[in-house]
Order: structure tokens, then sequence, then C-alpha cells
């Protein structure tokens, strides 16, 4: 049986961690929904910024954007990238329906130059959220201090979030009461909740890229403390949405917040190429995959290794990394807002790029590195 069907059948919505125009128009994100098991995809600045400026696929419509009257950089970025998100979600509609609505999804991330702005961050959530109009979009929200308030008044105005950025457990304890939050005001209100999703987005690799930087190149610990991580968090996952609490608000329709395992593409030549996806299998995940990650693992994965319910030993992991001075809440700290800036720098090229085409007429295309 083809390798990812059986990491599907084990219970994992596998999802493309890339989007462009070209990928869309060419056929071959229909043929990765056709053949290769995939119900969604996602997409974030630096995966829009390579896109854009990395191609002239987009010359044609900011042309014509330009030629009437729209100059606004934001503004042509967000006429390009929702573009190619609601073509990817009416790809994905079918995937959406067949789940019940608990598949299918595309996401799309608000500016991060917003990040540590609530009310902003609500504000351009919902007018993305309308100009998107599709049942299978989330829109991403990070998970930094700003960013839990505007998740649970997202929520609680019928919005599926993605949850992105999100290193911490500590952190996802508080997106997961934000979540349940937003969803009980809507029950309090007698509004209905069995439509809304949501995702939250835990970055993987980079804890390991992190923490091995701490570790002495000898020790054992390397390579384990981010899957060690993300095992706490399906801990606390399986937990939240199992308590009394929830069984209540789930008993109106509610949908647990699932999460997603991002950042799974193995940075470490070291480590094997499917290292994130193999050791993160558990019912009831999603894991988005660069496309060289899903190609790997379609060839050689091992869909069987299926993840714990007991976090026993990601816990020894944890105790152990911390005594050898890997300090956790720290190292994830520093992620978050190496994160964010690393979004915003990405946003600003694109900005920048768009910028030139439009004062230049649309010059040629330059490789995405060249942009100043």
């Amino acid at each position: 049986m083809n390798r990812l069907q059986q990491l599907h059948d084990a219970g994992v919505s596998i999802w493309l961690d890339t989007l462009s125009r070209e990928l869309l128009d060419s056929g071959a994100f229909g043929a990765l929904i056709a053949d290769s098991a995939v119900t969604g995809a996602t997409s974030n600045p630096t995966i829009f910024a390579k896109a854009i400026t990395g191609s002239n696929a987009y010359d044609d419509q900011i042309r014509a954007a330009v030629a009437s009257g729209v100059r606004d950089a934001q503004e042509l970025f967000f006429a390009l990238a929702l573009d190619d998100v609601r073509h990817a979600a009416d790809l994905l509609r079918p995937a959406h329906d067949a789940s019940g609505g608990r598949d299918g999804f595309i996401s799309f991330e608000c500016t991060p130059d917003l990040a540590d702005d609530t009310a902003a961050t609500i504000e351009q959530a919902l007018v993305l959220w309308e100009r998107l109009s599709r049942p299978n979009v989330m829109i991403k929200v990070p998970a930094t201090e700003a960013g839990i308030p505007a998740i649970e008044e997202l929520t609680a105005r019928g919005v599926n979030v993605n949850v992105t950025l999100l290193f911490s457990v500590e952190r996802y304890d508080q997106v997961i009461d934000a979540y349940v939050a937003g969803l009980e005001r809507r029950v309090s209100r007698g509004q209905p909740v069995d439509a809304i999703a949501s995702v939250a987005s835990f970055f993987v690799s980079r804890v390991d890229t992190k923490a091995d930087a701490l570790l002495p190149a000898d020790s054992a610990l390397r390579g384990r403390v981010a899957i060690a991580n993300a095992h706490r968090a399906y801990g606390r996952f399986r937990e939240r949405f199992a308590d009394e609490h929830w069984r209540a608000l789930g008993a109106t329709g509610a949908q647990p917040q699932r999460p997603l395992w991002a950042s799974t593409g193995t940075k470490d030549p070291a480590y094997s190429d499917v290292l994130y996806v193999e050791e993160l299998i558990a019912p009831g995940v999603v894991n988005t995959m660069p496309e060289a990650t899903l190609r790997a693992f379609a060839d050689h994965g091992d869909a069987t290794r299926l993840l714990s319910e007991s976090t026993a030993t990601a816990d020894e992991v944890l105790r152990d990394a911390e005594r050898a001075g890997v300090e956790l809440a720290a190292v994830t700290a520093q992620l978050e807002r190496e994160g964010v800036e690393s979004f915003c720098d990405s946003y600003h090229e694109l900005i920048e790029r768009i910028e030139t085409k439009t004062e230049g007429g649309v010059m040629a295309t330059e490789r995405p590195n060249a942009v100043r």
C-alpha cells in the first residue's frame, strides 16, 4: 500500500507545507491530493515570498491590478495570495466535505508585523476571513502573548484559526484555554460551534536546532528534545480534550483543536529525512510537510511506529536535557521571537519586491536571494 495512505490511515492528516501559483496551475497540487493522500496545505510569509519573488507567474495579475489603480503593495500581496488560497481551498473542498468539516483546510497568515498587536490582528483576520469566503480556510494567528486573546475573540466570531509559531507546552495550554473560551462564548449566545475548526501548529525541528547547539556533540539527547516536547504536547491534547469540561462542550458539537506538527523538514543531515514524521504518528494529528519530506516518506517512510499514549519517556528526555543545560523555557521563548522576526523579514522582503515590480512596470523576475 502507498506509504502516505498508510500514514493517513494511522490517523495523520497530511498537509503540504507550501503553496504557489505554479503548484496550483500546473496540476501538481491536485495530483498530490489525488495520489498522495494530501488533505490540506499551509502557507506563511516565507512561503509566499519565495513563490512571488521567485516566479513571473504573478506578473500579469500585478500589471492588471496596477492598471486598475491598485498601488498599495500590501493590497497587491493580498490580491495575489488570496487568489491562490481560494484556488487551493476549492481543490481541497471534496476532502473537507468527505471529512464532515474536520479536514481539507488551507491556511493564510495575518501579516507578521501585527504579531504583538491584539486589536489589529483581530481586525485584519476578520477582513481576510470575509474576503476568502470559504468554509475550509483557516486564518493563522501566532501564539504570542498578544495572539492569545485574538484566538479567543476570532473563535467566538466563528473564524477557523490555525495557531502558529507554537513552541512550548505552557503556551499550548493558553492556546487551548483561548479556543475553549471562544467556543463557550458562542454556546452562551446560542450560536453554533459544530462548523468551527482549529489547529495548534507546534513547530518541531527548530527546537532540536537550538537544543542540539547546547548539548555535547556525542550526547544521546541530540535529535530527541523536539520530539519529546511534541510528544508531551500530544499528551496535553489527549488530556484537555477528554476531560469533563471538554466533554460538556463537545456535546454541543464542538470539535477538538487538533495538534499540527510544523517545521517537520529535517534540518540536520545526520538525522533521517523523515524523522519528524515517523516519530510523531498518532491519531488525530496533522503533519504539514515540505514537498521534499512528503516525497521522502512516500519513498521510504515507516507508518507503523505509533506515538506512545504515555509521555513517560518524553518527560525523562526533557528532564535529562534540563540537567544537561537545555533550559527549554528559554529555548522556546527565543524561538517564538525569532519566528516572528523571520516572518517579518520575509514579509518586508516580499513587500519591497512587489513595490519594485510596480515601480518598474513589473521587471524581469530576480532570484529570491537577489532581493536587497
